[in-house]
């Protein structure tokens, strides 16, 4: 394994972890929303969360770009105020990866949540819990199962990411080149032999990392 394979391992684990963080915080408490509150506009924002879900990556990528590039409606007030863009560098990686995994967190922690039985959930507001005590210590860990599953499922997603990541990052050797990137560039490039190790190491990782995250998903419910 040479530096420019232990450095795209490196980038995909790390761009995979920090993007899997924030889909936890952001997606059980979108789930949250979704599954117990109705307010105006709820099935617009659930079409909103769903959508990379179903939009090819380079759809998503090219949104991305609009929103966040340095001409970009958020990206260009970022880029005037600190002379920074997001795009290609590996915070672009890690955002890509956020959008195209938050779907599966939001749907699996929803679908989770709403099978609480309301039972329960009444029984806790009389006993004079507050809302946010009841989502603590009665909604989540009873809902654990789904949650855990998304953050799998978030995770896995975010580690082979490819369309939405080129469009943003881009393809910058020892820079924003993650697994999948790199196996692409290396194919186009006719490096087979490079190529084909890194396809079995992502498999391996993959496989390695559901396998022990089921075992702990098993030892936890």
């Amino acid at each position: 394994m040479d530096s420019s394979i232990l450095f795209s391992m490196r980038l995909s684990l790390q761009v995979a972890t920090v993007a899997t963080a924030f889909v936890i915080v952001i997606g059980v408490t979108a789930a949250y929303l979704l599954a117990q509150k109705e307010f105006r506009g709820k099935e617009l924002l659930d079409i909103a969360l769903t959508l990379p879900l179903v939009l090819p990556p380079t759809v998503t990528g090219y949104y991305l770009i609009v929103l966040f590039g340095r001409n970009g409606l958020i990206g260009r007030s970022i880029y005037e105020w600190t002379g920074w863009s997001i795009m290609f560098t590996w915070y672009a990686a890690v955002l890509a990866s956020f959008v195209v995994a938050l779907p599966l967190m939001v749907k699996t922690t929803q679908a989770a949540i709403k099978s609480v039985d309301k039972n329960l959930i009444n029984a806790s507001y009389t006993l004079g819990h507050s809302e946010f005590e009841t989502a603590r210590k009665v909604i989540l860990p009873l809902a654990k199962r789904g949650i855990m599953a998304g953050a799998v499922l978030s995770f896995a997603r975010a580690l082979g990411e490819f369309g939405a990541t080129l469009m943003l990052a881009g393809d910058l050797p020892g820079k924003t080149d993650t697994m999948p990137i790199a196996i692409y560039s290396l194919a186009g490039g006719g490096e087979w032999s490079k190529a084909n190790w890194m396809v079995v190491l992502l498999t391996l990782m993959s496989g390695i990392f559901l396998y022990f995250a089921n075992r702990y998903t098993k030892r936890i419910i």
